[in-house]
């Protein structure tokens, strides 16, 4: 299916693999480029030496084109941004608005740049600054999201930037493909789907919470980091929510100096990084030191397994999902499934709404 995403990263179809901290490893990524979509490896929970073996892992694994995943606010931006132009990325997606002089910096060097975005203005603002494309996320999506559906942001945004758009948030198979491109995307990104596929490392334990949940059992809450972040609901998020804000403050700074460990980075640099957080968030200093608890959350049970201990960032899709293909089997499906619905679809105007 020929798409002005397809052209213009060189994948053979209009699917991405979105970057998801702890999830998006090299495995996942290959399986996914090998099938032709677009893999995109997640780097914020990855210190910079280990970005760039796993990008010469995914390398190792397929020729096809994949990207990865960087946070603009980062100290260590730019040294992320030096890895992958060196190391031959073909695709940078931000999961915040890059600056103009990064998105540059990137473009002059051949990345195709692609910020993923939640409302029309920022997707107008990096547009206007040189981006090649961009992903707009719904409310219906995984991890830190906005409140307006997919259904109302994509078309405002196709309408308002004059560059491919890739919708994102409750897309998981072809009939979903084929609506987005219907409101003039150019393709869509999944998070949830691929993370449940036999090609992601996630414990298969924690799948299995997954598959089980209904939609109802995806919630948007504060009580990880403040910020509205889409999860599972579980006994640990239920006792986070009535949990004083004192202790969660407490268990933030020890879940901080762990992840200073696991990412490489220095406190200097994790000061850094929330002073970028604050101002680009608007949060208070308690807000930042429960960002910094997240990833460490995210990682006890996406890593280690332990829902009892750790969050589960899930899109509304869990509810509606019920099984494990592997990358390969997930885009063949969603792409036959794509063409049989344009064929229905075709053959339905062809006969008329009267007959």
């Amino acid at each position: 299916m020929d798409t002005a995403l397809t052209r213009l990263v060189g994948v053979r179809h209009p699917i991405v693999q979105t970057g998801m901290g702890w999830v998006a490893g090299p495995r996942l990524v290959s399986a996914a480029a090998e099938a032709g979509a677009l893999g995109v490896l997640a780097s914020a929970t990855m210190s910079p030496r280990r970005l760039r073996d796993a990008v010469r892992e995914v390398r190792s694994r397929t020729q096809a084109p994949f990207g990865v995943n960087l946070r603009a606010d980062a100290g260590d931006a730019r040294e992320r941004v030096r890895i992958i132009v060196e190391e031959g990325v073909r695709v940078a997606s931000f999961a915040l608005a890059p600056s103009r002089e990064l998105i540059a910096e990137l473009k002059d060097a051949g990345v195709v740049v692609i910020p993923s975005v939640g409302a029309r203005r920022h997707a107008e603002k990096v547009a206007a600054w040189g981006a090649d494309a961009v992903v707009v996320q719904g409310g219906e999506g995984g991890g830190h999201t906005g409140d307006v559906a997919t259904t109302v942001l994509l078309p405002q945004v196709v309408d308002a930037v004059g560059i491919p758009v890739v919708a994102a948030g409750g897309f998981h198979d072809g009939r979903g493909l084929v609506a987005a491109l219907a409101y003039g995307a150019a393709g869509v990104a999944m998070g949830t789907r691929f993370l449940l596929t036999s090609d992601s490392t996630v414990p298969d334990a924690v799948k299995a919470r997954y598959l089980a949940a209904t939609v109802r059992d995806v919630t948007v809450t504060r009580a990880v980091d403040g910020l509205p972040h889409r999860m599972l609901r579980t006994e640990f998020v239920a006792a986070l929510e009535r949990s004083g804000r004192a202790r969660a403050l407490l268990h933030a700074v020890r879940h901080a100096a762990g992840f200073r460990r696991v990412s490489g980075l220095t406190w200097r640099g994790m000061i850094r990084d929330g002073l970028a957080m604050r101002r680009g968030k608007d949060l208070t200093w308690s807000q930042v030191l429960l960002a910094a608890n997240t990833p460490m959350l995210l990682r006890a049970a996406m890593v280690d397994g332990r829902t009892d201990l750790g969050v589960m960032a899930s899109g509304q899709v869990a509810g509606v999902i019920g099984d494990l293909p592997s990358c390969a089997e997930l885009v063949g499906r969603i792409m036959e499934e794509a063409e049989e619905t344009l064929t229905r679809l075709a053959a339905a105007g062809r006969s008329g709404p009267d007959r």
